[in-house]
This record gives C-alpha cells, sequence and structure tokens, in this order.
C-alpha cells in the first residue's frame, strides 16, 4: 500500500541535496535507498513521469547523480511490511556462495541462472538485496553492471562509492571488456563479426520492453567470433563494447543468428528442439570481465561455464556422433 499526495498521512514532496558519497549513483538505486520498500517497477515510473527532478530538470533512471545536485522526490511511501523485512536465509546464503572473491573495492560474483540482479514487481528479492544481507557491514553494496535474470556468469559489485564512480566510468568510456559465451541458431561466418547497430527500447503488448535495432535508438557494438560448431549451431564469443539492455540477444537475432533459447528474440522452433536437450534457459554466459584499475593494474574474473550449458553441449555432441 502506497500513500501519495492527497493520502490522509502523506508526507510532502521534498528536496535532497547529493553529497560526496551518493556522487555517481543511478538516480533509480539512489531512490531505491530513499524509498525504502517502494517496487522498483514504481520508482521507474516516477521518474519517467517526470515526478521525480534532479535540479528541478526531468531525467531517465539512468541518469547519475553529482555532488550537489538537489533531488525532488515525491509524496510516496511505503506502508509497513507485512510480509518478512529480509531476504530469505536460502537465498542469502546461495549468493554469498556465488562470491567469487573481494578486490580492490569490488565484490565478483558467479551470478547463478534464474536469479534476477535487483527486487521488482514480481520477484520481491534480487541478487543485490540478498548480498546486503549477507554483508550488512557493507552498507554501500551497489550493481557496478547488470546481467539478464536468465544470464549467468560474471558480475561485478562495488563495495564502495568510488570504486563505483571508478568502474562506470571505464563502462562508459570503454575500456572495460567483458566477454561472453553465447550459443546461435546457424553458422557464424569465421573471423570476427562486428556490430555496430543502434538500440532503442520498445512496447510490446503483454510482454516487457524489448530492444530492436533503431536508426534513433543508442549505439551499440558487439563483435562475434565462432569457438565451436555442432551442426547448424555455433557456440561463440561475444565481447560488448557497450552495455544496452538485451544488448547480445538484440544483436544476434538481427544478424539472423539467435541466442539459443532466447523466447523473446529467439526462434521458436529451435528451443522447441533444445528443450528435448536439457536446454532450460537462455544460452548467455558471463564467461571474462576486465577492469583497469586506478593504480595501473587490472581487475580480471572468469566464471566457467554452469554445468547445465555443458550438459546441452554435450547432448549435441552426442546428436553428430
Amino acid at each position: 500500500m502506497l500513500a501519495q499526495a492527497g493520502d490522509k498521512g502523506a508526507a510532502r514532496a521534498r528536496l535532497v541535496q547529493v553529497g560526496e558519497r551518493e556522487a555517481g549513483q543511478r538516480i533509480d538505486n539512489f531512490l531505491a535507498r530513499e524509498l525504502k520498500g517502494v517496487p522498483r517497477s514504481l520508482i521507474y515510473r516516477i521518474v519517467r513521469t517526470g515526478q521525480v527532478r534532479v535540479n528541478s530538470a526531468r531525467v531517465r533512471p539512468a541518469y547519475r547523480l553529482s555532488a550537489g545536485d538537489r533531488v525532488r522526490i515525491p509524496p510516496l511511501r511505503a506502508a509497513p511490511a507485512r510480509a518478512e523485512a529480509t531476504p530469505p536465509g536460502g537465498l542469502v546464503a546461495r549468493v554469498r556462495a556465488a562470491v567469487l572473491e573481494e578486490a580492490d573495492g569490488y565484490l565478483v560474483l558467479d551470478k547463478p541462472p534464474g536469479l534476477p540482479v535487483h527486487g521488482g514487481t514480481s520477484v520481491r528479492w534480487g541478487l543485490i538485496e540478498a548480498l546486503r544481507a549477507a554483508f550488512p557491514e557493507r552498507p554501500r553494496l551497489e550493481l557496478v553492471h547488470r546481467l539478464d535474470r536468465d544470464t549467468s556468469g560474471v558480475l561485478l559489485v562495488a563495495a564502495e562509492t568510488a570504486a563505483l564512480r571508478w568502474a562506470h566510468r571505464m563502462l562508459r568510456e570503454g575500456r572495460a571488456r567483458k566477454r561472453y559465451l553465447v550459443l546461435l541458431g546457424g553458422r557464424l561466418p569465421e573471423g570476427e563479426t562486428r556490430i555496430d547497430a543502434p538500440l532503442a527500447r520498445t512496447l510490446r503488448r503483454g510482454r516487457e520492453r524489448l530492444t530492436e535495432v533503431k536508426a534513433h535508438g543508442r549505439r551499440a557494438m558487439t563483435a562475434f567470433r565462432p569457438l565451436t560448431r555442432y551442426g547448424d549451431l555455433t557456440l561463440a564469443m561475444a565481447e560488448i563494447g557497450t552495455g544496452r539492455t538485451h544488448q547480445i540477444r538484440a544483436h544476434a537475432a538481427h544478424l539472423g543468428l539467435p541466442v539459443a533459447g532466447d523466447p523473446d528474440y529467439g526462434d521458436r522452433a529451435l528451443n522447441r528442439r533444445l528443450r528435448g536437450l536439457g536446454l532450460r534457459r537462455t544460452f548467455l554466459h558471463a564467461s571474462e570481465l576486465a577492469l583497469p584499475l586506478p593504480d595501473g593494474g587490472e581487475l580480471l574474473a572468469s566464471a566457467p561455464l554452469p554445468a547445465d550449458l555443458r550438459a546441452v553441449l554435450a547432448a549435441l555432441e552426442g546428436e553428430g556422433a
């Protein structure tokens, strides 16, 4: 239950000035902390409809705050929660076990498939909420980037605001390297196939917002390189120079080589065939991440292909035997 302007007991809109510790945060993450208990879907809605203002101007949910920014937060609050106030213990333990290392102000995780990176309307608890519960002594944990719910693999979380700002700068400048293993429906040509095609979010009735190649979209670059062929399928390495929503999946579909198991951009007949071989999700795995560090070093992280995807490849090899 949410109280808004006009509701009995609702608070007035308030102005919050951003300090040095909050600088570099996305506005949606900042609001999630200021409006505890409010669903992410509602936070996105009030930003997109202009109810949230930064320095009296409308912003997008991905806007990054600067020290001194004045944020107008509308009269919105969550009623006291009736259910549990913290993520369930099993989820917390699962996320804690996914931590590969702590280094240079970051936590490196091997994200399990099927787990969203943050909670929303359909799932109350995501990885970041469970991670904060697992490490209460680290109150400022923030996602450096995101992975789709189905996607497994390397995920970077900042434990310090300075580390978050640095990582975001490296991502914006294209100096961080992210590589994925992906199974494509079709035969990817030998060598490297580079896609430099702008992507835009679109609305589809009854479904989430998807991403398509559109001339008015934001620039997006993906490089595909074949690794192994399985008949009419190709296991490939995909490296992204930008981080748009569903980028690899949308670019692969644009190539005519949809990602295996993809329910939104994929090939239904191919997906049915691969379900018979045990594929229960989109075949996309974040395998490597390299982040330059301020001292001139580099944070290198990798995660092996998980057992469920290895089993699908073994079944495909068996088909070709």
